[in-house]
């Protein structure tokens, strides 16, 4: 990096003593400096005074920002404050330079109205700008079988009003895992409470009605005879808008799983086909890990409990290679994690934020442990993979100061981002609780929904 950017220096310096450049006119400038990385952009503005304003254009910083983030987070974060006017060069330094993120615990609106029960392995998705929350395990084992819709819109909301929707299908489960695609959610799997893992695939939309009131449609997707063998505790993320992909998790008799499938959607997401993807080396089997895609096909496998009941921390990319979806590890320096702090955790959540990169919150160590802690999981600086695994990455991991509102600490909760990728929801999760006589450990669920914003946008 620093290499470049004294090249850029010397290149821009030679071009601006020459006068060419100088005499460029703005629109091709810009062009330019679309072009470039932002460190050779800031170099770029040091040349001179007419290049220092051209490069603190506001209109300039939301170009990067949409080149850097993508224009369906841009446009969202143009939503979220009402076309208000956006600093969008602080806004890049904020997200770029992240260190930490404001906690906000939201309210219903209505103390009269029926919330959401407590409960963990759920999902929660963020589609058609509404939260989508189904199913998951509560008190005594037993599985849910609710759905609950909220209506977000795009920005900041500090009450959240949750409709329930009884739609039948699907059956009530835990472990499941559930993604979207487009305007659709694809749910996969899960446990009831016999303990009786399900390979099923659903479709589902949100339909909103004239009085308000949002109703959630599902079909079972018809998929060809092969399909993953049945699953639950497993990790899935969408990839390309048109496939989804699923790895290990805990199959029949409780033996951990360490496969990868793909399901292919057609375009008018009826009908679906499964194939196994078989490549060496992959990740070892394990459940309660995360996958998310972090922009394109890369998606990024972290942690999980293995085969021995330990507790990992390793870290897996998947990306195509000649053509072909495979997995590299990618190795990183523990130098820099804080003393006393442990990565390996197993029930946390993983989204994907600004920046191509991940949120990891929460979720409980090898002694179930539960924590509280953000980290920000960085693998932008890998180009494209290798069939070895990579070489050390510095700076991998960041650990991340908490504002405004101390969550408890959890596991096996769920959390989404919205359209813009700057606003996360997260609800239930198992949390410790006050030992009672009665009780044989201080394990109960939760029903808090919070907020996380990645910085202020004003």
């Amino acid at each position: 990096m620093a290499t470049s950017s004294s090249m850029a220096e010397t290149t821009i310096t030679s071009l601006s003593s020459s006068s060419p450049i100088t005499n460029m006119d703005t629109d091709h400038l810009f062009t330019i400096l679309l072009r470039l990385p932002i460190d050779s952009v800031i170099s770029f503005s040091m040349t001179c005074k007419r290049f220092r304003s051209l490069t603190s254009s506001d209109s300039l910083w939301e170009s990067i920002c949409r080149r850097d983030w993508g224009p369906t987070s841009v446009d969202a974060l143009k939503s979220s404050v009402n076309n208000q006017h956006l600093p969008w060069m602080r806004l890049y330094k904020q997200v770029s330079q992240l260190d930490s993120i404001c906690c906000h615990k939201l309210c219903n609106p209505d103390p009269e109205s029926v919330l959401p029960s407590a409960r963990a392995s759920h999902s929660l998705n963020f589609v058609s700008d509404c939260l989508v929350l189904f199913g998951g395990g509560c008190e005594g084992g037993r599985h849910l079988d609710d759905t609950w819709v909220a209506y977000i819109g795009n920005g900041f909301r500090k009450t959240v009003k949750w409709q329930k929707v009884d739609s039948g299908v699907p059956s009530g489960r835990f472990g499941h895992t559930c993604v979207v695609i487009g305007h659709h959610l694809v749910l996969f799997g899960g446990i009831n409470d016999h303990g009786i893992r399900q390979n099923d695939t659903w479709i589902g939309q949100l339909v909103f009605n004239d009085n308000l009131c949002i109703s959630l449609s599902w079909r079972l997707l018809h998929s060809q005879s092969l399909a993953p063998p049945p699953r639950g505790a497993h990790a899935a993320c969408c990839i390309d808008q048109r496939r989804m992909v699923i790895q290990g998790g805990i199959g029949l008799h409780g033996v951990r799983l360490g496969d990868t499938w793909v399901l292919e959607l057609s375009e008018n997401l009826r009908f679906g086909a499964w194939h196994e993807l078989v490549t060496h080396p992959s990740p070892s089997p394990r459940s309660g890990h995360s996958l998310a895609c972090i922009g394109g096909t890369r998606v990024v496998l972290f942690g999980g409990r293995g085969l021995g009941y330990e507790v990992l921390n390793d870290v897996w990319l998947l990306q195509i290679f000649d053509g072909q979806l495979k997995w590299v590890q990618i190795l990183y320096e523990l130098q820099n994690i804080p003393d006393g702090v442990l990565l390996p955790r197993v029930g946390h959540s993983a989204t994907p934020i600004l920046g191509g990169r991940m949120l990891i919150y929460g979720g409980e160590d090898s002694f179930r442990h539960r924590k509280n802690d953000f980290w920000v999981l960085d693998i932008s600086s890998v180009t494209s993979i290798q069939e070895h695994p990579t070489a050390l990455l510095p700076n991998m991991w960041k650990r991340l100061k908490v504002k405004g509102y101390k969550p408890k600490q959890r596991s096996f909760h769920r959390a989404c981002a919205d359209h813009s990728g700057h606003y996360l929801y997260v609800f239930g999760g198992m949390v410790d609780g006050l030992l009672q006589p009665a009780e044989a450990s201080g394990l109960r669920f939760d029903e808090e929904l919070f907020l996380v914003e990645l910085g202020t946008l004003l």
